[in-house]
């Protein structure tokens, strides 16, 4: 995986234990955020053991399952050698240590968030795991997020905090609202059903995408400036050159890499707005790198950002190239999970849906610029990013 992706959900897997596979065929299907990819293999052979279940949060570099690559000898001897090592651990844990069995068991079950009837992201899941979080402890856990989902913050508050966390959850049960406390909790009213109403259930995505806006919303303060300018001087240039631009490039030249261009040199001449803040909420972490994002409407009507590494070092013929490329990928389900991690700096644009204006939510707390559809007063582009930035 990119090295921004630490972890990985499996959602599906393709071959079974016994199954031949070649080389470069498809193992699993995983996901990471917003993306969904494919695994090949990379050996031909006979899957001898897959080592995680569907569901499971899985850390990159971890062994997902074991390949027997020859397949005259390999395969042939690996039941012998695989079969009795289970046979003597099954005859050993029931006969010998029944005790340690049970015990075993129970806190396998105590951390089967499966089990819970409640809804954890596999990043929340991942996170009580590697803190030994039992299911029950995380049911407990009072969730920030829509409808009072557990959110990665809450995890963590609990881990820095448990026995805070289970004061609070105690004296909730008692006193539904504490004043002193000086906490809201609302709930959302319950919607009734009307005659002919239909109830769609949310995608994995759509799903990803309602909790990441509500978790921004907590955590990052949203404020909407707006400033209009004349970039007619820009689009005239663009009609004059973007025929002869893709005749010799081979590339469709439109306004998204001329801004995402822009906002890049902004940043370089006012690095303190290429920010971020970190979890304590007191400290800021000022990047490095210039990492744009560029919102794009997918043709299921989900969101996904992919993001442009160092914009800043590249030229408009790359950026071109890369937003052009991203784009088609984004479309066609093709972005690897590391291609949406990273972002620092996000650009989206509402303008072509026929918006004058809005005020989008970003889905990774950051600073964002929104392009729209007006445009007035007479300054020169560069200079109307620095402006509003």
């Amino acid at each position: 995986m990119g090295e921004s992706v630490a972890e990985a959900t499996i959602i599906k897997w393709t071959k079974n234990e016994g199954d031949k596979i070649k080389i470069d065929e498809t193992v699993l299907e995983i996901a990471t955020d917003k993306v969904d990819s494919e695994i090949p293999s990379p050996f031909e052979g006979t899957l001898v053991k897959r080592l995680f279940k569907e569901g499971d949060v899985v850390q990159v570099g971890a062994v997902i399952a074991q390949i027997s690559s020859d397949a005259n000898s390999a395969v042939s001897e690996a039941p012998k050698t695989i079969a009795p090592e289970v046979k003597k651990e099954t005859t050993t844990t029931t006969t010998s240590q029944p005790v340690v069995s049970t015990t075993t068991s129970a806190a396998t079950s105590a951390n089967d968030y499966s089990q819970s009837n409640k809804f954890y992201s596999p990043l929340v899941k991942s996170i009580a795991k590697e803190e030994g979080i039992s299911l029950s402890d995380l049911e407990n856990i009072k969730g920030t997020g829509q409808e009072g989902r557990v959110t990665k913050a809450d995890v963590l508050a609990y881990v820095a905090n448990p026995n805070k966390q289970k004061a609070s959850t105690s004296t909730s049960t008692t006193t539904s609202t504490s004043s002193s406390s000086g906490s809201i909790q609302i709930n959302r009213p319950a919607v009734s059903l009307m005659a002919g109403d239909e109830i769609i259930e949310m995608d994995r995505m759509r799903k990803i995408i309602a909790d990441n806006m509500v978790m921004s919303k907590h955590v990052s303060p949203h404020v909407t400036s707006y400033v209009e300018a004349d970039v007619t001087a820009m689009v005239q240039w663009r009609e004059k050159v973007k025929k002869e631009f893709e005749k010799k490039e081979g590339e469709k030249m439109t306004y998204t890499p001329l801004f995402i261009e822009a906002v890049a040199k902004a940043i370089k001449d006012f690095p303190m707005i290429n920010i971020s803040v970190d979890q304590t909420g007191s400290k800021i972490i000022k990047r490095k790198s210039i990492n744009i994002g560029m919102a794009a409407a997918l043709p299921s009507g989900n969101l996904i950002v992919p993001v442009i590494r160092n914009a800043d070092e590249k030229n408009l013929l790359g950026i071109t190239k890369s937003v052009n490329d991203l784009a088609a990928r984004a479309r066609a389900n093709k972005l690897q999970p590391d291609e949406i991690q990273g972002g620092t700096f996000t650009v989206t644009n509402v303008g072509n849906f026929g918006n004058v204006m809005g005020t989008p939510i970003i889905l990774q707390p950051q600073v964002a610029i929104l392009a729209v559809g007006t445009i007035k007063k007479n300054r020169r582009l560069s200079k109307l990013l620095r402006e509003m930035l």
